[in-house]
């Protein structure tokens, strides 16, 4: 049965960190959907009309990545309002299959993560105060929540022990 792993939270939580060792981890049978890479590289849209542009295609890919990959990793912001059809067709697609997580993390450790980053000097603080929402959970998918004191390697173990326990579990009921 196909996984889906959704990783969310605010920018500089760590998202997509963890959604590319995720990726490595798994294996070549696992599809990667980075919401700023689709949106901002692939539409070359931002803001409102990037969520108008963007979540029809993230729905195609989601669709795609069931049909041809074991994983599929969404990663991004997405806030819950903005994206509901995305985590509608989702529910739908993937049912008790998914695995989502949310960053809940202070705004000050993001900023200082985002600090750390390679596009580090691609947007600052007062873009990410603009983006922030806080609590923004998704209310029909259930989210486990990731702190600060989550370490990366420590996401990254959760995550995958998580799916990979489901993994094993369906090969048992086969």
């Amino acid at each position: 049965m196909p996984k889906l792993i959704i990783l969310r939270g605010n920018s500089g939580s760590g998202k997509t960190t963890v959604a590319k060792i995720l990726q490595e981890k798994f294996g070549s049978n696992t599809i990667r959907l980075s919401h700023d890479m689709i949106r901002m590289e692939m539409l070359h849209v931002w803001g409102a009309e990037g969520t108008i542009k963007s979540e029809p295609l993230l729905i195609h890919l989601l669709k795609y990545g069931k049909q041809h990959s074991e994983i599929t990793i969404l990663e991004g912001i997405l806030p819950a309002k903005e994206y509901h059809l995305l985590f509608e067709t989702a529910v739908k697609e993937y049912g008790q299959n998914i695995f989502a997580y949310y960053y809940e993390i202070p705004f000050e450790e993001t900023l200082r993560r985002h600090r750390t980053k390679p596009n580090c000097n691609d947007f600052g603080e007062a873009d990410m105060k603009r983006w922030w929402k806080e609590k923004d959970y998704i209310d029909i998918i259930p989210e486990t929540i990731l702190d600060e004191k989550f370490s990366l390697e420590d996401a990254v173990e959760l995550i995958y022990r998580d799916v990979m326990a489901s993994l094993t579990t369906d090969s048992h009921l086969s």
